[in-house]
């Protein structure tokens, strides 16, 4: 094996990964921060074809798919295969956001990263795992920040109508747009775990080099920081437009106010001068 082949897909926000080890009739509980293997018999149960024998996938519970030496008519039947687990999958778009990535074996050659592979020297277990954990991340933040520039096109529109005087936004509007961010900020922080490290990291330092170097080459970190920099802005602009949303309407009902006073003091002179 001096070759592998990786695709990933960031497909939604979350997958139930003991759903499907259920429906592999996998023993096993999965917690949320560890990715579902699917390789050998399941694996050709899934496809209804014999697989390659070095062929898996990785599925991991924050929404990615990380394929290894798949053909690609595999991609779609395992998408089939996932609708029928998560029937709220769009299955037309799972193609959105993907990467490609390989990893090659070179004896005496140093690692070295490029953006299309990785090169090590000598083969060993934890090395498909990583490079499976990396990609996925960074595929699952691709799709994280297209939906954070969604949410500041959708905001823009409201600053606009604020830099004209103007700015109807209801309760419930307002409520929906905080969820977005909340819901945004979940997914993106709190549920991809970028800062959370594999198990195999702990107890074996070659694997923990490996992957900080992978990690830093991807740049996760630093996209972190930066979504996670957005984000804060996010929050700060709807905080904004909620007070000022308050304050307008506040003014209002002062004004309706002030006008019934007026109102009836108007009437009470005219029924003086009757």
């Amino acid at each position: 094996m001096d070759e592998l082949k990786f695709k990933a897909f960031a497909i939604t926000h979350e997958i139930d990964l003991n759903k499907i080890a259920v429906e592999c009739s996998i023993r096993k509980k999965y917690t949320w921060e560890e990715p579902l293997l699917l390789q050998n018999e399941v694996l050709k149960k899934i496809m209804g074809e014999e697989t390659a024998k070095d062929e898996r996938i990785f599925v991991f519970s924050f929404g990615s798919i990380v394929f290894i030496n798949s053909p690609p008519k595999h991609y779609e039947i395992f998408m089939r295969y996932l609708k029928t687990i998560k029937p709220d999958f769009n299955f037309s778009r799972y193609e959105m956001f993907q990467e490609d990535y390989m990893l090659h074996l070179a004896e005496g050659e140093e690692i070295e990263f490029t953006d299309s592979y990785v090169q090590i020297s000598h083969m060993e277990l934890f090395y498909p795992e990583l490079i499976s954990i990396v990609i996925a991340k960074s595929v699952a933040m691709e799709r994280i920040e297209e939906q954070l520039g969604e949410i500041l096109d959708s905001l823009e529109a409201k600053i606009d109508n604020l830099e004209k005087g103007k700015l109807n936004i209801g309760n419930k509007e307002l409520a929906k747009m905080t969820s977005r961010v909340v819901r945004h900020e979940y997914n993106s922080i709190a549920y991809i775990m970028i800062l959370d490290k594999p198990d195999i990291t702990w107890i074996n330092s070659e694997a923990a080099d490996f992957y900080e170097k992978m990690s830093e080459f991807f740049e996760l970190n630093d996209r972190y920081e930066v979504i996670k920099s957005k984000t804060e802005i996010l929050k700060s602009i709807i905080d904004g437009l909620g007070s000022i949303s308050h304050s307008m309407r506040g003014l209002f009902v002062e004004w309706v106010i002030v006008l019934l006073i007026v109102v009836e003091v108007v009437l009470m002179v005219l029924e003086l001068l009757k």
